[in-house]
């Protein structure tokens, strides 16, 4: 079987490009950069905000676009927006209703890069699991109480933070949820840290969705993207891609699909999964 070049490669950042120590090593770097260079485009699809993510896409050294809070904005590094999905503001006002147990886990994002980007009523069932995240968006964190009052728009996300087992008794109270039909839950853990994130966002909306979306508009086929990710939010994006790679710190549920396993990101795995689709 002949697989076809790659046109498009996906690259997810936490667990991915960063390493454990939240960093991007220069085999990694130089291997997108040749990637790019050669004519492949690169993408970077990540669960962080636009904003919170480019520190990190501006260290690869050339212009690309973002597709950012788990594929509910595609953004150019410029600030040119190709697409939007919000989730309705009546949806989440309904969902925060539904899940007032876990308030002091509940963080609301809006698509702006004010005070008030990032909502929530309390820090002290947060600063435990999500520490680092606090201290770098502090200046765009907004309290509202109650965080529905922050709902003058429609948000880009809903996202409940806390300890791994914590977050399955939130899971399984978004399942007996009356909105579950109008949203989609996405699921991001980190168990050397027992933290879950859990996002909440619009129907239909998931990384795969927007690769999907933005492939199309590149006019490249699904057999001609390859993408790379580690956690449970990015396997929408990996079951769309016709090349996917899974890192080798993924879980052995992920790991299990079938897909390409690379070294892991503390051992250069995206240099690796580049490298060998460069040779082909």
């Amino acid at each position: 079987m002949v697989t076809p070049s790659v046109r498009l490669i996906a690259i997810d950042i936490d667990g991915t490009l960063l390493n454990s120590q939240f960093q991007i090593a220069e085999m990694d770097l130089n291997a997108l950069r040749r990637a790019q260079t050669s004519g492949v485009e690169v993408i970077v699809v990540t669960g962080r905000r636009h904003m919170f993510a480019m520190p990190i896409v501006e260290q690869l050294g050339f212009d690309l676009w973002v597709i950012s809070s788990n594929g509910a904005v595609t953004r150019s590094m410029t600030g040119e927006t190709f697409h939007r999905d919000m989730l309705p503001a009546a949806t989440c006002r309904s969902l925060c209703q539904h899940m007032m147990d876990f308030r002091g886990n509940t963080v609301l994002t809006f698509d702006k890069e004010t005070k008030g980007a990032v909502v929530l009523e309390r820090m002290d069932e947060l600063e435990g699991s999500i520490q680092r995240w606090l201290e770098k968006n502090l200046q765009y964190i907004e309290f509202v109480i109650p965080v529905e009052d922050s709902l003058t728009t429609d948000p880009i996300q809903a996202m409940f933070c806390g300890p791994i087992g914590r977050m399955k008794e939130a899971l399984d109270r978004l399942a007996a949820s009356s909105v579950s039909e109008k949203i989609t839950v996405l699921r991001t853990e980190y168990p050397e840290r027992d933290l879950s994130i859990v996002d909440i966002l619009n129907q239909s909306c998931s990384k795969g969705h927007a690769l999907e979306r933005w492939a199309g508009h590149r006019g490249i086929p699904r057999e001609q993207v390859m993408a790379i990710g580690d956690n449970y939010n990015d396997a929408e994006m990996l079951a769309f891609a016709g090349v996917p790679f899974i890192m080798g710190n993924a879980s052995h549920e992920l790991r299990s699909n079938g897909w390409r396993v690379t070294r892991s990101n503390d051992e250069c795995g995206v240099a690796a999964a580049v490298e060998q689709v460069l040779s082909w």
